[in-house]
């Protein structure tokens, strides 16, 4: 890996910010568009995943180059994988019903991309010209994948709706080589092991605008002292634990708490390309190592940048002119899975008991004549965020004012009663799913949503637009979920998938298997030996393996980082691989230099899936015991 210097200078066409991958990539953005027929003659926008109009929604807009007409069904396979890897990440999760996710597909005249895997290997006639080696470039590196800005751009938009403020663009090439960048564009190979966890941490730099943490500036070699001061990155810093909390800077709100990528949150040194004198808040996040997933300061971070681009408000009775007080006020809001936003009503200051209703009826509250002001105020209450400045920023609290004036009579018009939003319904939804349905607003009266799960009436008082499936504790198995507007034979049905995939693994031979009552297994070693994680799932769609060893972060299984059909391969000391470390026992080790001291002695791993509908399941586990070498034994299948 090299950095953006003297070697990538001549790469003049790079466009956005520049951010070294957790691979050793460099950032994104390319090349100059070529001169053929106008790459939107032979797309095609596919909606993928539609939660709103793309006017009110974050949209991810996902390009595929390489991939012929008969390939393009390895492209969707690609896009599903992606997707499902993204979605098994907070804040992602949480905040899927945010994001519309547009493919667009191009068929190409040649299969493959530009210089893969080295500069001597063909060019290719591919619609976004995308490339290896910075597009070719000798001064690049290999890994740098880079995609024709103009072309990208020119497919994105063909996107009704979605626009340079509220798009991210995914470049995909028909390759297994690893490979990708970030910046303004992100872009990945769409086939390597390791190429659907590149997708997180590349929006992390485009979208968040997080810093990368690792310790190093060129693979294999430390990075060296941090020089300068206080770092304007949120999750970097040269304060001590005791000056942050005292300062009440940087990530003092989450400190001493377990990271949700391993660890605890607190002080871990390296970072910003540095070895020393610059601290990070976990041993690992993704912004350091990809498969984990973001701390709780990234995470935070990316809740705002996401909900930056949307409005929580999605819609509202008019206000430009006073209304009168014969009539209901409405607001339409977004439904993150999280959890359902607040809705807090005041008049003239004070909280009215709604129940986080979306509607008031202003008839029952009986208001002394004259003028009022009734407003409501939508929040997002999400455990993601402490930052009071955060919360209290437009991303995640919206208010809506009217003025009441009891002189004004209503006219009342016909509204039919309709479903105007709701959650998608082709698809199976997940028990832990927030599920809503918004209808139309008459303003005589307000409608009522009713829920039955089974044939079974669901009580949801208060703000009857969401349910939150995880609060019924849905036994395993596929239920029928159904919404109708009060009175009407207006209905809306779901199928709710609340059996988790389920997932197996296979082990190379151990020295000996032990088995205890009220233990599980435990494989006995001496030295390096593999994992396979196999997932299987009664529904459709891509399901993401996760493993992790002595309760440490969540890892995502890829299989191994040259082979996604090989198992994952754990040793004493970690296998380096162009410069990274992968598969230390115990401690985890990322970088030659981390300790490699091996951790003899037992381990527990555990395992569990993600599927498509969002279902995590249970947490299996089994335990392996590093003994020191007594020989060589050959692994073989268990």
């Amino acid at each position: 890996m090299v950095a953006h210097g003297a070697r990538l200078r001549r790469t003049t066409a790079l466009l956005g910010a520049v951010s070294l991958l957790a691979a050793g990539l460099l950032g994104a953005g390319p090349a100059t568009a070529r001169e053929d027929a106008p790459v939107t003659a032979r797309a095609t926008v596919v909606p993928v995943r539609t939660t709103g109009p793309a006017d009110r929604r974050f949209n991810l807009v996902v390009l595929g180059d390489g991939y012929t007409a008969g390939q393009l069904p390895r492209f969707r396979a690609d896009v599903d994988k992606h997707l499902n890897v993204l979605w098994s990440i907070e804040p992602f999760a949480s905040y899927r019903s945010y994001i519309n996710v547009w493919a667009v597909e191009t068929a190409s005249p040649e299969s493959g991309v530009d210089c893969d895997p080295a500069l001597d290997a063909p060019r290719r006639d591919t619609p976004l010209g995308m490339g290896f080696w910075g597009g070719c470039d000798a001064g690049s590196v290999q890994r740098l994948l880079t995609v024709d800005s103009r072309a990208a751009n020119a497919l994105a938009d063909l996107v009704p709706g979605a626009t340079a403020a509220n798009r991210q663009i995914v470049a995909l090439a028909n390759s297994d080589t690893y490979g990708g960048a970030g910046g303004t564009y992100a872009t990945a190979s769409g086939g390597n092991a390791l190429s659907s966890l590149i997708t997180p941490h590349e929006i992390g730099h485009s979208l968040g605008g997080l810093q990368d943490e690792y310790d190093y500036y060129g693979r294999g070699v430390p990075g060296g002292a941090h020089q300068g001061g206080e770092p304007s990155s949120a999750h970097h810093t040269v304060l001590t634990e005791r000056q942050m909390a005292r300062q009440r800077a940087k990530w003092w709100r989450w400190l001493g708490e377990r990271s949700e990528s391993g660890g605890v949150i607190g002080r871990h040194e390296g970072g910003l390309y540095s070895t020393k004198g610059v601290w990070r808040p976990s041993r690992h996040s993704i912004m350091k190592t990809l498969g984990y997933a973001f701390d709780q300061v990234g995470r935070e971070v990316m809740v705002q940048a996401i909900s930056a681009r949307v409005n929580l408000v999605q819609g509202h009775a008019p206000n430009a002119q006073p209304i009168g007080d014969d009539r209901t006020v409405w607001v339409d809001t977004l439904h993150p899975g999280g959890g359902g936003l607040d809705v807090v009503w005041r008049l003239d200051g004070r909280p009215l008991r709604s129940g986080g209703a979306r509607t008031v009826d202003l008839r029952r509250l009986e208001l002394t004549p004259g003028v009022h002001t009734l407003t409501a105020t939508v929040s997002d209450p999400t455990p993601f965020v402490r930052d009071p400045a955060v919360r209290g920023s437009a991303a995640l609290t919206r208010t809506v004012e009217w003025s009441v004036d009891t002189a004004v009579v209503t006219r009342a018009t016909p509204v039919t009663p309709e479903f105007t939003g709701h959650t998608g319904t082709t698809a199976a939804v997940g028990a832990g799913s927030v599920v809503y349905a918004d209808t139309s607003h008459p303003v005589d009266r307000t409608l009522a949503v009713q829920w039955h799960l089974d044939g079974r009436p669901v009580s949801v008082p208060g703000n009857d637009r969401d349910l939150d499936l995880s609060a019924l504790r849905l036994r395993p198995g596929t239920h029928t979920l159904t919404a109708r507007i009060d009175g009407t034979e207006r209905e809306l049905r779901w199928t709710v998938d609340a059996t988790p995939a389920s997932a197996s693994y296979e082990l190379s031979e151990p020295l000996r298997t032990v088995m205890r009552p009220g233990r599980p297994v435990e494989y006995v070693y001496d030295g390096e030996f593999t994992m396979r994680l196999t997932a299987r799932d009664d529904q459709d769609g891509y399901v993401v393996s996760q493993f992790r060893v002595d309760g440490d972060g969540w890892y995502t299984y890829y299989g191994w980082p040259t082979d996604a059909d090989a198992p994952f391969r754990f040793s004493p000391g970690g296998t380096v691989l162009d410069g990274l470390v992968y598969g230390k026992l115990g401690t985890s080790r990322a970088v030659p230099w981390d300790d490699a001291t091996a951790d003899f002695g037992t381990h527990t791993v555990e395992y569990r899936t993600i599927d498509a509908a969002g279902n995590t399941g249970a947490a299996k586990s089994f335990l392996v015991t590093l003994v020191p070498p007594a020989g060589s034994r050959g692994p073989s299948a268990r």
